[in-house]
């Protein structure tokens, strides 16, 4: 589904390495977690992904299309493909639940009577169909991130990039996030998350990719792993 050939990304001309010699491969219906240290080149490696940044020299495939040479007006239809949920939420505080999520897709084009029928359904799967109509500030940390999971689906990624999601709820919230992760994996949606926290990586029990300096370390299976 997505493949890294041996990608390389510095800065300041060339000074500073932030990606070095990384080969991987995330397989349909996966669910990995990509962690590392501050630093390690995990935010580096999410945004080539996106298309925000480009290696400077590599390959990225995504379903066998080479993202790297993907020419910028048509980014916008390759980007469908991916939904990106971030640490830093960025709802839109003027608008309800239900309106965050129709936004998504009302960019596209999305006809009216489709973004009735969908998003409610969507909202019901990361179970706040009750909360429709409230605007963010009337809703918790975890309850916004949900919105935010919501947003993400909308348009029905092949990928979703979870970045730090839990980072700024407590340990209910965070693992509750993390479960309905779990849950749409299950539906099929290949999913990344970038991570620090040990202790939620070891409680997933899946599929773990290491960074350290830029450089994968360690690529462990189910199982095989346990994080300090």
């Amino acid at each position: 589904m997505i493949k890294f050939l041996n990608i390389n990304k510095s800065y300041n001309q060339g000074r500073t390495t932030a990606i070095k010699d990384v080969n991987f491969e995330i397989h349909p219906g996966e669910f990995i977690s990509l962690v590392g240290r501050s630093g390690a080149g995990k935010s580096t490696l999410l945004s080539m992904i996106t298309l925000e940044q480009k290696p400077d020299t590599g390959k990225i495939l995504i379903e066998g299309q080479d993202i790297t040479k993907v020419k910028t007006e048509d980014r916008y239809y390759l980007r469908r493909k991916i939904g990106v949920v971030y640490q830093d939420i960025k709802l839109l505080q003027g608008r309800t639940a239900f309106e965050n999520v129709a936004f998504a897709v009302e960019v596209g084009g999305v006809p009216n009577e489709v973004i009735d029928r969908d998003v409610p359904k969507i909202l019901d799967l990361v179970g706040l169909r009750e909360k429709m109509s409230s605007f963010p500030s009337e809703l918790s940390g975890g309850e916004r991130q949900r919105v935010a999971i919501a947003r993400a689906l909308a348009h029905k990624p092949v990928l979703l990039i979870a970045d730090e999601p839990t980072g700024n709820l407590d340990d209910v919230n965070a693992w509750e996030i993390i479960q309905l992760l779990l849950k749409i994996n299950e539906f099929g949606t290949t999913i990344l998350l970038a991570t620090h926290a040990s202790d939620i990586v070891n409680k997933i029990k899946k599929r773990v990719i290491t960074l350290e300096g830029g450089t994968i370390v360690r690529d462990q299976e189910k199982g095989k792993y346990k994080l300090s």
